[in-house]
Protein backbone atom coordinates (compact mmCIF):
# COMPACT_ATOMS: atom_id res chain seq x y z
CA UNK A 1 0.00 0.00 0.00
CA UNK A 2 1.34 3.76 -0.62
CA UNK A 3 2.18 5.56 2.05
CA UNK A 4 1.73 9.10 2.51
CA UNK A 5 5.32 10.94 3.52
CA UNK A 6 5.76 12.99 6.44
CA UNK A 7 8.61 14.50 8.28
CA UNK A 8 8.34 16.01 12.27
CA UNK A 9 9.72 19.51 13.28
CA UNK A 10 10.95 19.36 16.53
CA UNK A 11 13.16 16.67 18.17
CA UNK A 12 12.30 17.02 21.96
CA UNK A 13 10.02 14.66 23.88
CA UNK A 14 7.05 15.70 21.84
CA UNK A 15 8.74 14.98 18.72
CA UNK A 16 10.59 11.78 19.42
CA UNK A 17 7.24 10.32 20.93
CA UNK A 18 5.24 11.22 18.00
CA UNK A 19 8.44 9.61 15.65
CA UNK A 20 8.16 6.14 17.69
CA UNK A 21 4.69 5.88 17.13
CA UNK A 22 4.52 6.72 13.36
CA UNK A 23 7.17 4.21 13.56
CA UNK A 24 5.60 1.38 15.31
CA UNK A 25 2.29 2.11 14.63
CA UNK A 26 1.21 3.93 11.26
CA UNK A 27 0.03 1.74 8.43
CA UNK A 28 -0.48 5.11 6.24
CA UNK A 29 2.68 7.51 7.39
CA UNK A 30 6.09 6.96 6.12
CA UNK A 31 8.36 9.23 8.35
CA UNK A 32 11.61 10.61 5.63
CA UNK A 33 12.86 13.55 8.34
CA UNK A 34 12.77 14.54 11.97
CA UNK A 35 14.13 17.80 12.18
CA UNK A 36 15.96 19.59 14.86
CA UNK A 37 18.83 22.01 16.07
CA UNK A 38 20.69 20.09 18.49
CA UNK A 39 22.43 18.24 16.91
CA UNK A 40 23.21 16.02 20.32
CA UNK A 41 19.71 15.91 20.43
CA UNK A 42 18.68 12.17 22.15
CA UNK A 43 15.62 12.55 19.71
CA UNK A 44 17.85 12.79 16.39
CA UNK A 45 19.82 10.27 17.81
CA UNK A 46 16.74 7.89 18.03
CA UNK A 47 16.13 8.98 14.22
CA UNK A 48 19.13 7.91 13.09
CA UNK A 49 19.23 4.34 15.27
CA UNK A 50 15.51 4.23 13.53
CA UNK A 51 17.16 4.44 9.67
CA UNK A 52 15.64 8.06 10.00
CA UNK A 53 16.88 11.15 7.86
CA UNK A 54 17.89 13.94 10.32
CA UNK A 55 18.98 17.26 9.87
CA UNK A 56 20.03 19.96 12.53
CA UNK A 57 19.24 22.81 10.74
CA UNK A 58 15.53 23.54 11.70
CA UNK A 59 13.11 24.00 8.72
CA UNK A 60 16.09 25.23 6.26
CA UNK A 61 17.76 21.52 6.39
CA UNK A 62 14.51 20.23 5.85
CA UNK A 63 13.68 22.16 2.99
CA UNK A 64 17.08 22.10 1.14
CA UNK A 65 16.82 18.11 1.82
CA UNK A 66 16.39 15.44 -0.97
CA UNK A 67 13.30 14.24 0.50
CA UNK A 68 11.04 17.43 0.55
CA UNK A 69 9.91 17.10 -2.44
CA UNK A 70 8.59 14.02 -1.55
CA UNK A 71 6.85 15.38 1.87
CA UNK A 72 3.37 15.73 2.13
CA UNK A 73 2.62 16.11 5.46
CA UNK A 74 4.47 17.68 8.36
CA UNK A 75 3.82 17.80 11.85
CA UNK A 76 5.59 20.60 13.76
CA UNK A 77 6.61 19.77 17.30
CA UNK A 78 8.43 23.18 18.11
CA UNK A 79 7.17 26.41 19.64
CA UNK A 80 4.39 28.72 18.86
CA UNK A 81 7.16 31.58 17.80
CA UNK A 82 8.97 29.40 15.78
CA UNK A 83 5.76 27.80 14.37
CA UNK A 84 4.86 31.19 12.61
CA UNK A 85 7.50 31.03 9.91
CA UNK A 86 7.37 26.94 9.47
CA UNK A 87 3.74 28.01 8.59
CA UNK A 88 4.82 30.48 5.95
CA UNK A 89 7.79 28.62 4.65
CA UNK A 90 5.52 25.27 3.93
CA UNK A 91 2.28 26.34 3.30
CA UNK A 92 4.15 28.45 0.22
CA UNK A 93 5.49 25.01 -1.17
CA UNK A 94 1.65 23.14 -0.71
CA UNK A 95 2.43 20.71 2.50
CA UNK A 96 0.18 20.07 4.85
CA UNK A 97 0.47 20.76 8.54
CA UNK A 98 -0.26 19.36 11.63
CA UNK A 99 0.45 21.78 14.72
CA UNK A 100 1.24 20.29 18.03
CA UNK A 101 2.47 24.11 19.34
CA UNK A 102 -0.48 26.49 20.89
CA UNK A 103 0.34 28.88 17.82
CA UNK A 104 -3.18 28.36 16.53
CA UNK A 105 -2.32 29.34 13.05
CA UNK A 106 -4.94 26.68 11.75
CA UNK A 107 -8.35 25.68 13.18
CA UNK A 108 -8.41 24.01 16.29
CA UNK A 109 -8.77 19.95 15.84
CA UNK A 110 -9.75 17.20 18.78
CA UNK A 111 -10.60 13.62 17.39
CA UNK A 112 -13.81 13.22 18.60
CA UNK A 113 -15.04 16.72 18.16
CA UNK A 114 -14.44 17.99 14.76
CA UNK A 115 -11.60 15.99 13.10
CA UNK A 116 -13.53 15.65 9.89
CA UNK A 117 -14.61 19.13 9.50
CA UNK A 118 -11.32 20.19 8.51
CA UNK A 119 -9.56 17.00 6.68
CA UNK A 120 -9.02 19.72 4.06
CA UNK A 121 -7.56 22.67 5.88
CA UNK A 122 -3.86 23.36 4.94
CA UNK A 123 -2.62 24.05 8.91
CA UNK A 124 -4.90 22.05 11.63
CA UNK A 125 -3.75 22.73 15.41
CA UNK A 126 -3.98 20.59 18.13
CA UNK A 127 -4.70 23.04 20.78
CA UNK A 128 -2.74 21.75 23.69
CA UNK A 129 -2.30 18.52 26.06
CA UNK A 130 -4.48 19.82 28.39
CA UNK A 131 -7.51 20.65 25.95
CA UNK A 132 -7.02 17.31 24.01
CA UNK A 133 -7.71 15.91 27.47
CA UNK A 134 -10.62 18.06 28.57
CA UNK A 135 -12.21 19.46 25.51
CA UNK A 136 -14.36 15.97 24.57
CA UNK A 137 -15.86 16.15 28.13
CA UNK A 138 -16.84 19.68 27.60
CA UNK A 139 -18.13 18.84 24.09
CA UNK A 140 -19.90 15.79 25.39
CA UNK A 141 -22.09 17.88 27.83
CA UNK A 142 -22.61 20.31 25.06
CA UNK A 143 -23.91 18.13 23.13
CA UNK A 144 -27.21 17.49 25.66
CA UNK A 145 -27.61 21.30 27.01
CA UNK A 146 -25.68 24.49 26.57
CA UNK A 147 -23.02 24.93 28.45
CA UNK A 148 -22.18 28.51 29.92
CA UNK A 149 -18.98 28.02 31.65
CA UNK A 150 -16.56 25.53 31.60
CA UNK A 151 -13.37 25.50 33.66
CA UNK A 152 -10.31 23.30 33.19
CA UNK A 153 -7.73 22.23 35.50
CA UNK A 154 -4.82 19.83 33.58
CA UNK A 155 -2.01 19.46 36.49
CA UNK A 156 0.82 17.77 34.92
CA UNK A 157 4.12 16.14 36.62
CA UNK A 158 6.50 18.74 36.48
CA UNK A 159 9.17 16.11 35.09
CA UNK A 160 7.32 15.86 31.92
CA UNK A 161 7.00 20.13 31.18
CA UNK A 162 10.41 20.47 29.01
CA UNK A 163 11.55 23.95 27.56
CA UNK A 164 8.86 23.79 24.92
CA UNK A 165 6.34 23.54 27.17
CA UNK A 166 6.95 25.60 29.48
CA UNK A 167 8.19 28.54 27.31
CA UNK A 168 4.70 28.18 26.06
CA UNK A 169 2.74 28.66 29.36
CA UNK A 170 0.63 31.77 28.59
CA UNK A 171 -0.11 30.61 25.19
CA UNK A 172 -1.53 27.32 26.21
CA UNK A 173 -3.95 28.90 28.76
CA UNK A 174 -5.10 31.04 26.26
CA UNK A 175 -5.51 28.42 23.09
CA UNK A 176 -7.29 25.97 25.47
CA UNK A 177 -9.62 28.62 26.64
CA UNK A 178 -10.43 29.22 23.08
CA UNK A 179 -10.56 25.56 22.28
CA UNK A 180 -12.71 24.93 25.11
CA UNK A 181 -15.17 27.49 23.17
CA UNK A 182 -14.82 27.51 19.79
CA UNK A 183 -14.44 23.29 19.86
CA UNK A 184 -16.18 22.75 23.21
CA UNK A 185 -19.07 24.63 22.24
CA UNK A 186 -18.90 26.49 25.86
CA UNK A 187 -19.99 30.01 25.99
CA UNK A 188 -16.86 30.92 28.15
CA UNK A 189 -13.76 28.75 28.50
CA UNK A 190 -10.61 29.35 30.91
CA UNK A 191 -8.05 26.99 31.93
CA UNK A 192 -5.36 26.44 34.04
CA UNK A 193 -2.40 24.34 33.69
CA UNK A 194 -0.63 22.99 37.28
CA UNK A 195 3.46 21.67 36.89
CA UNK A 196 3.07 19.49 39.92
CA UNK A 197 6.71 18.60 41.60
CA UNK A 198 5.70 15.64 43.26
CA UNK A 199 8.31 12.84 43.22
CA UNK A 200 7.95 10.18 42.50
CA UNK A 201 5.89 11.86 39.45
CA UNK A 202 2.29 11.74 38.93
CA UNK A 203 0.04 11.23 36.05
CA UNK A 204 -1.79 13.82 34.52
CA UNK A 205 -4.87 14.61 36.28
CA UNK A 206 -7.57 16.64 35.00
CA UNK A 207 -10.89 18.34 36.29
CA UNK A 208 -13.72 19.75 34.24
CA UNK A 209 -16.24 21.99 35.54
CA UNK A 210 -18.86 22.50 33.21
CA UNK A 211 -22.27 24.91 33.92
CA UNK A 212 -24.74 23.51 31.78
CA UNK A 213 -28.34 24.94 31.14
CA UNK A 214 -31.45 23.82 33.79
CA UNK A 215 -33.07 22.37 31.20
CA UNK A 216 -30.05 19.44 30.88
CA UNK A 217 -30.78 15.73 32.12
CA UNK A 218 -28.10 14.79 33.86
CA UNK A 219 -28.41 10.96 33.32
CA UNK A 220 -27.84 11.95 29.65
CA UNK A 221 -24.63 13.85 30.46
CA UNK A 222 -23.30 11.07 32.60
CA UNK A 223 -24.02 9.02 29.12
CA UNK A 224 -22.82 11.47 26.73
CA UNK A 225 -19.57 12.12 28.96
CA UNK A 226 -18.44 8.08 29.32
CA UNK A 227 -19.59 7.59 25.47
CA UNK A 228 -16.69 10.39 24.86
CA UNK A 229 -14.43 8.93 27.08
CA UNK A 230 -14.85 5.54 25.49
CA UNK A 231 -13.83 6.84 22.05
CA UNK A 232 -11.02 9.12 23.32
CA UNK A 233 -9.47 5.62 25.20
CA UNK A 234 -9.61 4.38 21.68
CA UNK A 235 -6.51 6.30 20.56
CA UNK A 236 -5.55 6.77 23.88
CA UNK A 237 -5.57 3.78 25.85
CA UNK A 238 -4.49 5.76 29.21
CA UNK A 239 -7.27 7.65 29.22
CA UNK A 240 -9.96 7.25 32.05
CA UNK A 241 -12.73 8.59 34.46
CA UNK A 242 -11.96 8.74 37.95
CA UNK A 243 -15.40 8.42 39.18
CA UNK A 244 -18.64 8.95 37.81
CA UNK A 245 -19.32 12.51 37.16
CA UNK A 246 -20.25 15.00 40.25
CA UNK A 247 -23.61 17.23 39.90
CA UNK A 248 -24.59 20.33 42.10
CA UNK A 249 -28.03 20.93 41.09
CA UNK A 250 -28.66 24.67 41.47
CA UNK A 251 -31.86 25.17 39.27
CA UNK A 252 -33.92 25.77 42.27
CA UNK A 253 -31.80 27.46 44.25
CA UNK A 254 -29.80 29.74 41.86
CA UNK A 255 -25.87 30.53 42.76
CA UNK A 256 -23.93 33.68 42.27
CA UNK A 257 -20.53 33.40 41.03
CA UNK A 258 -18.25 36.19 41.28
CA UNK A 259 -17.29 37.19 37.40
CA UNK A 260 -20.08 35.33 35.95
CA UNK A 261 -23.64 36.25 37.59
CA UNK A 262 -26.22 34.12 38.80
CA UNK A 263 -26.26 30.38 37.65
CA UNK A 264 -29.50 28.41 37.64
CA UNK A 265 -28.39 24.91 36.24
CA UNK A 266 -26.36 22.29 36.76
CA UNK A 267 -22.86 22.24 37.72
CA UNK A 268 -20.91 18.99 36.07
CA UNK A 269 -17.50 17.99 37.84
CA UNK A 270 -15.80 15.31 35.54
CA UNK A 271 -12.13 13.98 36.96
CA UNK A 272 -10.07 12.50 34.45
CA UNK A 273 -6.71 10.73 34.38
CA UNK A 274 -4.16 10.65 31.58
CA UNK A 275 -1.54 7.46 31.89
CA UNK A 276 0.96 7.40 28.82
CA UNK A 277 1.58 4.43 26.51
CA UNK A 278 5.43 4.80 27.44
CA UNK A 279 6.36 4.85 23.98
CA UNK A 280 9.53 6.94 24.54
CA UNK A 281 8.31 8.69 27.82
CA UNK A 282 7.91 7.72 31.18
CA UNK A 283 3.97 6.56 31.66
CA UNK A 284 3.57 9.18 34.11
CA UNK A 285 3.99 11.90 30.69
CA UNK A 286 0.36 11.02 29.52
CA UNK A 287 0.40 14.93 28.91
CA UNK A 288 2.69 14.35 25.91
CA UNK A 289 0.99 10.95 24.70
CA UNK A 290 -2.30 12.85 24.39
CA UNK A 291 -1.01 15.08 22.08
CA UNK A 292 0.59 13.19 19.72
CA UNK A 293 -1.99 10.14 19.81
CA UNK A 294 -4.22 12.85 18.37
CA UNK A 295 -1.95 14.20 15.82
CA UNK A 296 -1.22 10.78 14.86
CA UNK A 297 -5.00 10.17 14.13
CA UNK A 298 -5.15 13.21 12.11
CA UNK A 299 -2.12 12.66 10.28
CA UNK A 300 -3.55 9.43 9.09
CA UNK A 301 -7.59 10.88 7.99
CA UNK A 302 -5.31 13.30 6.02
CA UNK A 303 -3.24 10.96 4.49
CA UNK A 304 -6.32 8.47 3.83
CA UNK A 305 -7.72 11.58 2.32
CA UNK A 306 -4.82 12.45 -0.06
CA UNK A 307 -4.94 8.64 -0.99
CA UNK A 308 -7.87 8.52 -2.02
Amino acid sequence: MTKTHVAILGSGNIGTDLMIKILERSPNLQLDMVVGIDPESDGLARAREFGVSTTHKGIDGLVNSDCYKDVEIVFDATSAKAHYRHDEVLRADGKRLVDLTPAAVGPYVVPVANLDEHINAPNVNMVTCGGQATIPVVWAVSQVAPVHYAEIVASISSRSAGPGTRANIDEFTRTTSRGIEEVGGATRGKAIIILNPADPPLIMRDTVYCLADASADPDEITRSIKQVVTAVAEYVPGYRLVQDPVFDDYTENPLFIPGFGEFSGYKVSTFLEVEGAGDYLPKYAGNLDIMTAAALKMGELIAENLQG
